[in-house]
């Protein structure tokens, strides 16, 4: 297998801040500083003040968007689903032909995120089900299906993949989740120890396992 060199975008250079995406309208702007400060402080420590005074709008102007504190986590949590694929569309492991390169080319472009701040790296939905996978269905559900939408996306790319090593005893769809499982967890442990160390770690793991994984499968 040959090396995977990937390099960083010009797009991931400037970090995963939602306010580095422009908004398109006033809805737009209110989800962008509401997924910032979520992914700085939690949902539950994010009051509607501190959104409204961020995006600089009325908390009339808030309401009239949104219902509650709640639609809006839910909207952000969809909105979410947006702004990565338009952080992910760019990144140089599109370009890799090879499916077993191209997955590593994806780990390889994750761990390139990793050079941010905490904040600009940990996903939104991860901080956001965390805290309201028991009080809060609609968002869980919300969340569910971003983190979902993104991980299965990796599965055409398993799928070729295990096709060409003859990989067995694995579902692409599971893999895809353990890859996704995997950095999440790594994004807990980062911030648990406030320390972007811990996820560099936890990816490389990933990616050493990967590797292996699919050199079994050529011998």
């Amino acid at each position: 297998m040959r090396a995977i060199l990937t390099h960083t975008n010009q797009l991931v250079c400037s970090g995963m801040l939602v306010a580095d995406f422009p908004a398109a309208n006033t809805r737009e702007r209110i989800l962008n500083v509401a997924a910032n400060l979520i992914r700085q402080r939690g949902f539950g420590a994010t009051r509607v003040d501190d959104v409204c005074q961020a995006a600089g709008v009325t908390k009339g102007a808030f309401f009239h968007h949104f219902d509650s504190k709640d639609a809006m986590g839910v909207a952000v949590a969809r909105h979410w689903t947006g702004l990565i694929e338009r952080l992910f569309a760019n990144a140089a492991f599109h370009g890799i032909d090879d499916p077993v390169d191209k997955l590593i080319g994806y780990v390889d472009f994750r761990k390139a995120i990793l050079d941010r701040s905490i904040a600009a790296f940990t996903c939104l939905v991860g901080t956001m089900v965390a805290e309201t996978y028991a009080s809060h269905p609609t968002i869980r559900a919300a969340c569910a299906d971003t983190i979902d939408d993104h991980a299965l996306s990796l599965v055409p790319t398993i799928r070729a993949a295990f096709a060409q090593r003859g990989i067995t005893g694995h579902t692409p769809e599971s893999l895809a989740m353990f890859i996704h499982g995997t950095l999440q967890g790594a994004f807990v442990l980062a911030k648990a120890h406030d320390d972007a160390r811990q996820a560099h770690d936890c990816l490389d793991h990933l990616r050493a396992y990967l590797v292996g994984l699919f050199a079994r499968g050529e011998r």
